[in-house]
């Protein structure tokens, strides 16, 4: 492709609304365009890298056993009613009204359409087990469109879905979808880490993500610094820092005028705030919920939404917790009625706590569980932190900011329960089929790539996955051999089955070089009077800071073998 016909530009001034290195340098290469919040255009380079992750992933899927297959973007409200993720969802299912008043869905996942398909076609416990993908473009109305690709409204997703006899067999095609990802990751060159994640509107019991570890990630994995330990945030569990044993002592009122917070509560009494009860008050599908916790501590919404297996979880605004008569800052589990109490396991390993007493700048000092008060429901609430103990060995928990970039679910039965997809057993019973469902955004996959690979000057392409292999870049003189030189170069390198971007455009070299090193072409390959001199041309890794000259007429030869080398 010749630089002076390509559709794009590239740009000098840093875009105001890019907030990452990706997002920003994708704009600036000429790379991908915004049509609306979360919404993107790919340029025809950054189609190219995109066209080069789906291979990759199509590749894998086909060697893992996976058939490719096509469903609708369109789906019928009524599928997602039926397995009642509609609700999950909420509103970041985009929606839309046919001209006959019915209610159509824009999929932002297919596992609903894929189970109806197979519900038809699977009769027996011979036709399994079944890995079924497709590459398609997905919609979630996210309501925070950021960082360029990284979180969009529209987005292609490779999305695979396993169909198993029993768990056993589950856990078989699992680990070859895990193996799959690996090896995708390693082709691309992206280093990634396996963690345990929360299955979020997907449902289902075990998930795990795959992260890219980067500075600017939107999520945040735990990770122990002994053994393997490994959790996005919303999942990670903690050993909390026990408190020292002491006598339960009689509860005691103390006046605490104005101290609503735990901070200002703890210093007024001088104490540490992991001798406090923290009162937190939530809205769960309408209902009001006291969640407590150990003051040092903070609640995990996701742990509570997924135990109390509600839809809608909010913080409870200031009116829901005046008409539920709680006195909102000295709130305390003794004496509360009618209202649904959930406390951290904290609450009960600990002793002689400092809560609210239920009435203005007073509260009770040596309040303990289950002595004085109870919970409807006991369990880990808890956001695990750095600095906590790993719960798998006596190592410590590091926070590490992180992308995901792959995601992959047990769902087990209730998808197949809930759409009647079933299958006759070797004793003639009918059960429900086992699910999983295995996803990966290609546009973010592409953005993480230019997160870890890039430095002050531009994208640093891995060599599988870059628009072109070489980047053939003239300097014109007045000397027209440096023009020939140069087309038959590119007529060569193409002929040997390379990819090359020709830079013929009229520029100045630092207008060529620094474009060159904006849009991160692996191999430069540069023909300029002071090479030719030398009978010779230019020949630099992107990533390197050395070149070498190498013989014109041993170049095309050359450049092959450093680019089918990586080296």
């Amino acid at each position: 492709m010749r630089l002076s016909e390509l559709f794009g530009k590239t740009q000098r001034e840093i875009p105001s609304e890019a907030d990452t290195a990706s997002h920003r340098l994708l704009l600036r290469a000429g790379m991908i365009m915004q049509v609306a919040a979360g919404v993107y255009s790919y340029m025809p380079l950054g189609w190219r890298v995109l066209k080069k992750i789906e291979n990759i992933i199509r590749e894998e899927m086909d060697n893992a056993g996976g058939q490719e297959l096509a469903m609708p973007v369109l789906q019928p409200v009524e599928l997602w009613q039926q397995t009642g993720r509609d609700k999950a969802f909420g509103r970041g299912l985009f929606t839309l009204l046919d001209r006959r008043e019915r209610t159509l869905v824009l999929g932002p996942t297919h596992e609903e359409v894929l189970t109806q398909m197979v519900g038809h076609h699977v009769q027996s416990y011979r036709d399994l087990p079944k890995l079924l993908y497709q590459i398609q473009t997905k919609f979630r109305d996210e309501p925070r469109p950021r960082g360029g690709l990284i979180r969009v409204r529209e987005f292609i997703m490779k999305d695979l879905y396993s169909f198993d006899v029993d768990e056993e067999k589950l856990d078989v095609s699992y680990r070859k979808m895990i193996q799959a990802y690996q090896n995708i990751y390693d082709r691309c060159d992206l280093p990634t880490l396996l963690v345990e994640a929360d299955s979020g509107a997907i449902g289902g019991k075990d998930s795990h993500e795959f992260m890219l570890i980067a500075d600017t990630g939107e999520d945040e994995v735990i990770r122990c610094d002994k053994c393997d330990y490994a959790a996005n945030a919303d999942k990670a569990v903690s050993t909390k820092r026990p408190i020292a044993p002491e006598k339960p002592l009689p509860m005691e009122e103390v006046a605490t005028p104005g101290m609503k917070t735990i901070e200002e509560l703890a210093n007024f009494l001088k104490m540490s705030k992991d001798h406090t009860l923290k009162a937190v008050f939530y809205v769960a599908d309408g209902q009001v919920v006291f969640a407590m916790i150990r003051g040092d501590l903070d609640v995990n919404e996701v742990k509570l939404q997924r135990l109390l297996k509600c839809t809608d979880l909010h913080l409870a605004t200031e009116a829901e917790v005046s008409a539920a008569g709680i006195a909102a800052g000295y709130a305390s589990p003794m004496g509360l009625k009618n209202i649904k109490t959930v406390a951290d396991d904290s609450v009960a390993e600990g002793i002689n706590f400092v809560a609210g007493g239920n009435k203005p700048d007073v509260h009770i000092k040596n309040v303990n569980y289950p002595r004085d008060f109870k919970a409807d429901i006991v369990a880990d609430i808890a956001c695990a932190r750095e600095g906590d103990g790993c719960p798998k060995c006596d190592g410590m928990l590091k926070s590490t900011p992180g992308i995901e970039i792959g995601h992959v679910f047990k769902l087990g039965t209730f998808l197949s329960t809930a759409l009647g997809a079933d299958f006759i057993d070797e004793k003639g019973d009918s059960r429900p089929i086992i699910m999983g469902c295995y996803g990966i955004g290609l546009g973010r996959l592409l953005a993480a790539a230019v997160e870890h690979y890039h430095d002050d000057k531009g994208i640093v392409w891995p060599l599988s996955i870059a628009p072109y292999q070489v980047y053939l870049c003239p300097l014109y003189r007045e000397d027209a051999n440096i023009s020939d030189v140069a087309e038959k170069l590119y007529t060569e390198l193409q002929s040997a089955g390379l990819e090359v971007l020709f830079d013929d455009r009229e520029e100045s070299p630092g207008v060529k070089f620094n474009d060159a090193d904006l849009l991160g072409i692996p191999l430069r390959v540069t023909v300029s009077p002071r090479t030719l001199q030398k009978d010779s041309v230019e020949v630099k890794w992107r990533a390197e800071k050395e070149s070498r000259l190498v013989p014109v007429a041993d170049a095309v030869v050359r450049v092959k073998d450093l680019v089918q080398r990586g080296k």
